[in-house]
């Protein structure tokens, strides 16, 4: 692996130094999962031992269940090594612009489709449930993506968009903290922008924008906005809109359309545009990456964090379809086909689907 940055090449080195092996990887999960000792998930006894027989498991003696330290977590039933997973983190969470799928099988020398489902279940785990709302003066507004609607590689991006909300907090630029609420249509000078949320909502309408501010946005809080319809009308909130009349909408609304700029710019150059299915979950790693702007070479660690407290997501939950080992009947879309010697051929309409032998004569002898 090629580094142009000496302080890239030091992160790297200090990450081999501390997770050289499985076991270091385990114990910093261990800590983090259970940070006053193993605690069994089904009894809640704390009396247990490590087992020696299988890697990295607890054997409760209360109830004698055995319990993986990878057990209900993100990682849960994973076949790969936990360094993988380590590495995978330290990469998605420390390179500048993102990782996509590809460049992460090629640097880690792991499959395309082990790499994609990797990336798809630490960017679910890069969301705290439990984080806190934002709050003090929070600029809020809506913007639209275009998507692709296939996979081809050189198919321009179409017609149709991806409606998006965003808030963003504002930040004093001399203290750091959130900026204090002045009288309506004052100017907010010399700031920053905090922490910012991100979500897809289908229409414009007055639930929608307000499902999402109630969900993101602690109340009390001070709202800008380009004066949309529909932010008006909800308790709790103050609204300062703007108008933004001839204008250019980035001169009011300073720090969220810096921030769409910046989502727009990181989707069309790590992903070349982004797809309707998954979207959430590149929102999640965007305001991951941006929210921990400052500090990336520490945040893999909050990844794991939150991952050991995420509930496991298998393959087919990430993809909506149903696991067809679990009993379920599927339904095929289309004929399967299979490669002969006369050509591809639909299963059913072969001489072995009528329960004779070609090479066989009708008395059963051989020909």
């Amino acid at each position: 692996m090629v580094f142009n940055n000496g302080n890239v090449v030091q992160k790297t080195q200090d990450f081999q130094e501390r997770f050289p092996d499985d076991r270091s990887c385990y114990c910093l999960i261990r800590d983090r999962r259970w940070p006053d000792g193993f605690v069994c998930p089904k009894c809640g006894s704390k009396d247990a031992f490590l087992l020696t027989s299988l890697a990295y498991t607890y054997a409760c003696k209360e109830c004698r269940g055995h319990t993986s330290v990878t057990a209900g977590t993100i990682m849960h039933r994973t076949k790969l090594a936990l360094r993988v997973w380590f590495w995978a983190a330290h990469l998605m969470a420390t390179h500048s612009n993102g990782i996509s799928a590809r460049q992460l099988a090629a640097q880690m020398g792991i499959a395309y489709s082990s790499a994609w489902l990797l990336e798809q279940k630490l960017r679910r785990s890069m969301i705290d449930p439990s984080r806190d709302l934002l709050d003090g003066v929070v600029e809020i507004d809506q913007t639209e993506i275009p998507f692709h609607d296939n996979d081809a590689p050189r198919s321009p991006l179409k017609t149709g968009k991806i409606l998006i909300i965003e808030a963003v907090e504002i930040r004093d630029r001399t203290s750091g903290k959130a900026q204090k609420p002045k009288p309506r249509g004052s100017k907010y000078l010399d700031t920053l922008s905090g922490r910012c949320r991100l979500a897809v909502i289908p229409s414009n309408e007055k639930p929608n924008i307000h499902a999402f501010i109630a969900t993101n946005i602690a109340p009390g809080s001070t709202l800008i906005s380009d004066g949309h319809a529909s932010i008006p009308g909800l308790e709790g909130y103050r609204h300062d809109p703007r108008v933004i009349g001839n204008m250019a909408a980035h001169i009011p609304l300073q720090w969220i359309h810096r921030v769409f700029a910046l989502l727009k710019r990181w989707g069309l150059g790590t992903y070349h545009g982004f797809r309707r299915e998954h979207i959430d979950v590149y929102l999640n790693e965007f305001v991951f990456r941006y929210n921990r702007r400052y500090y990336r070479h520490v945040s893999f660690e909050t990844i794991l964090g939150i991952a050991a407290k995420h509930a496991p997501a298998s393959y087919w939950d990430i993809v909506g379809q149903n696991n067809p080992r679990k009993g379920i009947t599927m339904t095929r879309q289309r004929p399967r086909r299979r490669k002969t010697a006369e050509g591809m051929r639909e299963d059913g309409t072969g001489p072995y689907s009528r329960g004779k032998n070609p090479k066989s004569s009708d008395d059963g002898t051989s020909r």
